[in-house]
């Protein structure tokens, strides 16, 4: 008889695991997914295009808030939970709910790695906002520098046609626009195209793979939301971003603390803007959960494109939106470099805040005194768009991967922050991959 399987997610290694493990073997019968943390994903369905012929009417997804409902309904066996970034106790609390309706719970990993031929670089944190895109460019950077033919490939985040998304490829910023990028992908994407590189994302990893190898003499798993790297190689290096600004965390998150013990090097980054104690937290716990690991110390300098915009004025910062709200920081550059370069004071948009945006500020009320650059859609835009127009403020500080005045209209004064790994001593990044 099959197992009933419910997976739970947010659209990233849900599919991914359903993909790689579950499309085609005939001992499961997966009936639903459940859908958090991104906006418009749940209503929707897994499509038959892409489930396979085991499942030729897709398969359903709902909100998460009706995982007890489905479970009872569906006679659910086994409860696969396939999203990260989470507290310890928030899974324990998931599992044992689950176990208190009759059901397993499970956690999946290894068996869902695709091996490449390729040798392969995995950058993946410990918590989402740590700087791991950052650590990826200095990856790149290394790597063609000594002539080699770099592709990377990012953690998934496929919020529209899930079918037009199986497999995405961005090498110039038409193709931005060809794949109707949110703003959280664009600020993943829009980076890579910048130097000249190219970078794979989509739904069904095992055709990125297949594609991206065509092209590439290493593969560059560029990881999102600290989840674990999706491929694996005989020829492989395991690159983790710690931050001290979240001390503790790399060992109290899922699955960070998967990634901090399987890491073959460890960065701990923005030295240059964290307390000494919290730094040294981060290295002792290094030393008690992997004390084999080669450890870079790294910074996370930031430059301004106008500090004329910033001192003596009253800023409105707009930071990047997952780092502020399943990332948990209350503070991000923008909040750096306001204070940096003296800012009259900070302005609290929460008043302001319309459609989209006010619901986030409602479900992440430990938000700081700034605007999250929430894009998963059309609609989100052009809330934030309007949110920054209504904000009664002297200048906008841009703190987001990508300058926003390419996607949404900003009708106040406005300057850039941009920031790159800086490591600090030795070893460094091109160290490690000259012995790689």
């Amino acid at each position: 008889m099959k197992k009933k399987v419910l997976i739970m997610g947010a659209a990233g290694r849900d599919f991914h695991n359903f993909n790689v493990y579950f499309r085609d073997n005939e001992a499961y019968e997966v009936l639903a997914f459940t859908a958090t943390q991104i906006p418009d994903i749940d209503d929707r369905k897994y499509p038959a295009e892409l489930a396979g012929k085991l499942y030729p009417a897709g398969i359903p997804i709902f909100p998460e808030e009706q995982l007890v409902s489905l479970i009872k309904k569906l006679d659910i066996d086994t409860v696969v939970f396939a999203y990260s970034d989470v507290p310890h106790e928030y899974v324990m609390h998931k599992a044992s709910l689950v176990n208190a309706l009759g059901a397993d719970f499970q956690l999946m990993g290894a068996h869902t790695k695709i091996k490449t031929s390729k040798p392969l670089v995995t950058v993946c944190a410990t918590r989402t906002g740590c700087g791991k895109s950052q650590t990826t460019r200095a990856v790149i950077k290394a790597l063609k520098a000594k002539g080699r033919r770099v592709v990377s490939i990012r953690h998934p985040m496929p919020y529209g046609d899930l079918v037009a998304q199986k497999v995405q490829r961005f090498a110039t910023l038409a193709d931005l626009e060809k794949h109707n990028c949110t703003i959280e992908e664009m600020e993943e994407y829009e980076p890579h195209i910048a130097m000249g590189s190219v970078i794979y994302a989509g739904v069904d990893y095992g055709a990125i793979l297949a594609e991206a190898e065509k092209e590439a003499d290493v593969i560059i798993w560029d990881g999102g939301n600290n989840d674990i790297p999706f491929y694996t190689s005989d020829n492989k290096v395991d690159i983790v971003v710690l931050d001290p600004h979240r001390a503790g965390h790399e060992i109290s998150y899922y699955p960070g603390e998967t990634n901090l013990r399987a890491a073959d090097v460890i960065v701990i980054n923005k030295i240059d803007s964290a307390d000494f104690d919290d730094i040294q937290e981060v290295r002792d716990n290094i030393l008690e959960f992997n004390p084999k690991a080669i450890v870079i110390d790294g910074a996370s300098p930031l430059t301004v494109t106008d500090p004329s915009v910033i001192r003596g004025k009253r800023v409105l910062c707009v930071e990047d939106g997952p780092t502020l709200t399943h990332g948990e920081m209350a503070y991000g550059a923008g909040i750096i470099a306001a204070h940096k370069y003296g800012c009259a004071d900070l302005v609290d948009p929460r008043d302001q805040a319309v459609g989209t945006i006010e619901d986030t500020f409602e479900k992440y009320p430990d938000i700081g005194v700034l605007l999250p650059a929430m894009g998963y859609g059309k609609q989100q835009m052009t809330d934030l768009e309007k949110t920054i127009d209504d904000v009664d403020c002297d200048s906008v500080i841009i703190a987001t991967p990508i300058d926003l005045n390419r996607i949404i209209k900003i009708n106040k004064p406005n300057t850039r922050v941009m920031y790159d790994l800086q490591e600090i001593g030795a070893p460094t990044i091109a160290d490690v991959l000259a012995k790689f």
